[in-house]
């Protein structure tokens, strides 16, 4: 029996929240194991557009773990996660050190087609950039979303989507994804493999995000979806 390792914030996150519904329809609960890293809030910014729903809108996950009989441990740095899981899954965290990945499969969801748009704030570097929106399904190393790439999904894009309509499908194939990791690790797919390699992102600044959503028309324009195409 495979067993996994959930690894969180100790605080309440919607995606956690999202994604470990999905794996109980998959998994016993007897097969999972919850841990939990210590989150610090981030300070608010001036953005003009919120491209996640409020992540601390959900249960606390040991709220989740309680209810379904699996078991919550919270640790202070990653090298207290227990070791010999058959998988890890991030559903939280910052940086994972190099001493915590070696050696373990670690999945992780990037919300941008890797490795043309790496970073932080892929959805709207995406977009700045006219790069293809999509998710990326990858094991984690010690670079910045560079590790191995199991598969990508990309994300629709539709004439009379805007972005609130677009993030919000976007996210959802983020969820649906990670709900889906065992399965994408024997059944990869890669329309992006021969993409450009770019810079990683740090946060877009407000200046930044007000060209790219003077661009917003002009990407859906040149990404929207077309059967057969």
């Amino acid at each position: 029996m495979k067993t996994i390792g959930i690894i969180t914030y100790d605080y309440p996150h919607l995606k956690t929240e999202q994604v470990m519904l999905n794996l109980l329809k998959k998994y016993e609960p007897a097969q999972l194991k919850m841990f939990a890293l210590p989150f610090t809030p981030r300070k608010e910014r001036n953005i003009q557009i919120s491209h996640r729903p409020n992540q601390a809108n959900s249960v606390h996950p040991r709220s989740m773990a309680d209810a379904h009989g699996i078991p919550y441990t919270p640790v202070a740095f990653d090298h207290e996660i227990e070791s010999g899981l058959d998988y890890y899954v991030i559903l939280g965290a910052g940086i994972l050190s190099e001493r915590f990945v070696k050696d373990k499969k670690v999945f992780n969801c990037h919300p941008g087609v890797i490795p043309a748009v790496r970073g932080l704030d892929a959805f709207k570097w995406s977009i700045l950039e006219m790069q293809p929106l999509g998710v990326s399904l990858h094991f984690i190393d010690e670079q910045v979303d560079a590790g191995e790439i199991i598969s990508i999904l990309p994300t629709n894009v539709y004439p009379t989507d805007t972005i609130e309509t677009l993030s919000r499908r976007h996210y959802e194939n983020e969820i649906a994804i990670m709900s889906d990791f065992e399965y994408h690790l024997h059944h990869p797919v890669n329309i992006f493999s021969s993409i450009a390699t770019g810079e990683p992102h740090r946060r877009m600044d407000a200046a930044t995000e007000a060209t790219m959503i003077e661009k917003f028309e002009e990407y859906k324009a040149k990404m929207s979806y077309r059967a057969n195409k």
